[in-house]
């Protein structure tokens, strides 16, 4: 289903309702599509925290404040 924006902004809880049912809605501005609206994936199982746990490495003093010299790039100090 093509819909514009404007009857997406006053038909706003019924699309949400309409896919949530599976049913996938483009929303349209000036006869061309801009977005879609799909029902979110429920199906998707929760992530397992630690799994990359031993294969990354954060050095010591990864937060430690930057150098001058970079510090004034950042804030535009040059």
């Amino acid at each position: 289903m093509v819909i514009n924006v404007y009857q997406a902004k006053t038909k706003l809880s019924q699309l949400i309702d309409r896919a949530a049912e599976g049913e996938e809605i483009v929303i349209a501005r000036n006869g061309r599509p801009v977005a879609r609206l799909i029902p979110c994936d429920q199906s998707r199982a929760p992530r397992k925290l630690g799994i990359l746990a031993g294969r990354i490495h954060v050095s010591e003093d990864f937060d430690a404040p930057l150098p001058e010299e970079i510090l004034a790039r950042f804030e535009g100090n040059q």
